[in-house]
């Protein structure tokens, strides 16, 4: 797709710097854009390749059009216009509708308008998808699975039983949703299964990245809310809850029966313990570790960053010695008293 600078500014709210008839067909970065694409500058640290870049326009924030060679688009978010800009030269592959002979569909789901179901799909009984889902190559519906209108099933996703899937949700490849939660209790040294028998409620405009699982509740449901953002290989336990708009970043494991508020940012590689609360608005850093419950908005993290293994060793080993430096400390304070 091709269009012109006008046409993408209107789009974004912007204002172009330049030949507001140039057209761009795609995007690119600044340092390796050529002149038929269009790139943006939303970090700072990257402005060095702006009078390099061969870009046919860049994206910049207000008043920064003055350090760009070429024609430029300003706007109040770099990076938010262009998600916006990019989604109209790269607009997502449409499917046609239709039911590809090899999918094994019981007669007693209701299958909706416009539904295209891939091959060798498997859609049990009393499953309801509505008008315009898309469900991929492999999928596996289990039975009295709900999927609401738009929704988007990548391949070899499998939902099992009595999972309600909101509108225009997006889950990408592999991903599992309503698998057991780890529920087992100890019998005399032996370790039974405790029945997992709620559900998962995905909400709308939900996105699940490749190979997140998501378990089911134990007995309430698991609920994923309207908006929230899953990146690739996260693990929810059973009973969670994760408010509107909260993202997560790649490989976070949340243990079972934690509650997430609304608009939370959570770092990769984040471990979270269970029948823990996290307000509305808090923002973790990658790899923290959460065990116990955070009560207001806010920046939080734990972790050591890498150095090298000589200075990690010395560290270590002062860490140990804490708690004679502490009981010296408290000996002294004895001491100053007397």
């Amino acid at each position: 797709m091709s269009l012109t600078l006008a046409q993408i500014a209107e789009y974004i709210n912007g204002s172009v710097i330049g030949d507001a008839n140039y057209s761009v067909s795609s995007v690119g970065t600044l340092s390796n854009a050529d002149s038929s694409q269009l790139s943006f500058l939303s970090n700072p640290k990257y402005k060095k390749f702006l009078n390099q870049s061969r870009a046919g326009a860049i994206i910049v924030l207000k008043g920064m059009a003055q350090y760009v060679t070429t024609n430029a688009i300003e706007v109040d978010d770099p990076y938010v216009a262009y998600a916006k800009a990019a989604s109209q030269l790269h607009p997502t592959e449409k499917k046609l509708p239709g039911i590809h002979p090899s999918a094994s569909i019981d007669p007693s789901a209701k299958i909706g308008a416009n539904v295209c179901i891939g091959a060798n799909v498997v859609i049990e009984q009393a499953v309801i998808i509505e008008d315009d889902v898309v469900i991929g190559p492999g999928c596996v519906i289990e039975h009295d699975v709900i999927i609401r209108k738009a929704a988007n099933l990548r391949p070899n996703v499998t939902l099992c039983f009595g999972v309600m899937i909101g509108e225009r949700t997006i889950i990408h490849p592999g991903v599992v949703i309503g698998a057991d939660g780890f529920g087992i209790a100890n019998d005399n040294g032996h370790w039974i299964k405790v029945p997992q028998v709620g559900s998962v409620n995905i909400g709308n405009d939900v996105e699940i990245g490749a190979n997140t699982t998501i378990d089911r509740g134990a007995i309430d449901d698991t609920v994923i809310a309207d908006g929230v953002k899953l990146d690739n290989q996260i693990q929810i336990g059973h009973n969670v809850t994760i408010g509107k708009h909260s993202v997560i970043a790649g490989c976070t494991g949340i243990a079972g029966s934690t509650s997430i508020g609304e608009y939370c940012a959570i770092g990769g590689g984040t471990g979270m313990a269970g029948h823990i609360n996290i307000a509305s608005g808090v923002q973790l850093t990658g790899m923290s570790m959460v065990t116990k419950s955070i009560n207001e908005a806010g920046i939080y993290s734990s972790g050591i960053p890498v150095e090298p293994a000589k200075q990690w060793h010395k560290n270590v080993i002062r860490y140990r010695q804490m708690d004679k430096l502490f009981d010296r400390v408290k000996q002294l304070e004895e001491k100053t008293k007397d």
